[in-house]
This record gives C-alpha cells, sequence and structure tokens, in this order.
C-alpha cells in the first residue's frame, strides 16, 4: 500500500502545525533595567520521546527506507498528556523563576507571550499567573502552532497593535521537544 494515501498518518501531531517565520532583531543600549533583563533555559533529556522525531535527517547514516515509513519512523512523536502535565508545571515555574532574579512578581508584568502550543496551556498558565487577558497574548486560533516562530510572531502581532509601551516588562516563555523550557523578560 502507498502509505502517502493515508491521511490520518502523523495526525496527533500535524493537525496542530501553523506554517510561519519569525525573527528578532535587537540593539545594544546603554539605559539601565532596559532591553534583555535575564533569560532561563532548561533542559530534560528524561522525557525526550515523549516528544520527539525517532529519525532526524542528521541522526541516520544509511539513507530512509520504505519500511521506516511505512512504521511512522520518521513522523514526530508526542505524548500529548504527558507533555501537557509538564507545560503547566514548566511553563509558570521558567516564568518565575527570571522574576524573581530580578526582583519582579507576576502583576508586574505588562504582557506574557507565551510559546503558542496550546491554547487551553495559555489559559491555565494565565490563571496559575492571575493574569488579565488583556496581558496575554494569544494567535493560536489564527496561526496553530507555529513551532520555533510563535513568539516571534506573537511579540511582532502586540508590538503593531500598540499592547507593547516604552517601559513594559514583557515575559516570553516557551515548552518544546526534548523536553526543553525557557524563559526572557525584557524592558521594552
Amino acid at each position: 500500500s502507498n502509505v502517502f494515501e493515508k491521511s490520518d498518518r502523523g495526525r496527533n501531531m500535524a493537525v496542530i502545525f501553523g506554517d510561519g517565520a519569525g525573527a528578532v532583531v535587537l540593539e545594544a543600549t546603554d539605559e539601565k533595567n532596559k532591553g534583555i533583563l535575564t533569560t532561563k533555559l532548561h533542559s530534560d533529556g528524561a522525557n525526550a520521546e515523549e516528544l520527539f522525531l525517532e529519525h532526524p535527517g542528521s541522526r541516520r547514516k544509511e539513507r530512509f527506507t520504505p519500511d521506516m515509513l511505512e512504521k511512522g519512523e520518521l513522523l514526530p512523536y508526542m505524548n500529548g498528556k504527558h507533555v501537557f502535565v509538564n507545560a503547566l508545571k514548566y511553563f509558570p515555574e521558567v516564568i518565575r523563576e527570571a522574576l524573581t532574579e530580578c526582583n519582579l512578581k507576576d502583576e508586574d508584568i505588562q504582557l506574557l507571550i507565551p510559546h503558542q502550543a496550546n491554547a487551553r496551556i495559555t489559559v491555565a498558565v494565565q490563571k496559575e499567573m492571575n493574569l488579565p487577558d488583556e496581558k496575554v497574548v494569544s494567535n493560536i486560533d489564527r496561526y496553530g502552532n507555529t513551532t520555533a516562530a510563535s513568539i516571534p510572531i506573537a511579540l511582532c502581532e502586540a508590538w503593531e497593535q500598540g499592547r507593547i509601551k516604552e517601559g513594559d516588562l514583557v515575559a516570553m516563555a516557551a515548552f518544546g521537544s526534548g523536553f526543553m523550557w525557557a524563559s526572557a523578560l525584557i524592558r521594552w
């Protein structure tokens, strides 16, 4: 059988992804307490196979085979429930780690821009951190999960919409494959 005729192959991941690209251009400043205040990055390889690609192109020495394709070994894998539970734990934790380092609190955030992985995760993090809707950026309903592009796209949209003002504290956070999670605090 032709594996490409199976429209549901990889559906547990494919339905959530959108297409997008984003970049942020930074400029140095001498102004105190402005710009990137801190960044945090963590990983836990013990959970790597809960959200991963078994055979990325650079990992294999031999060529891809039809058998690998038939078995689904070339498709990304996600244990959705496990990823969801860990994202709910690590998103607020890594944001608060950055806030604590800067002697700031949840309520000091003017805008939270999370990785747009799942609207339920964003809402749960928003609730956990007691942030009102106007302090949280969400565009997953329009684009899906654009993976690494989601924060730059959301940041650009927030800026274009006038949601970021001079002096605002902007918190960004991400959680993804490997498991890896990170945050950054920026004083605009």
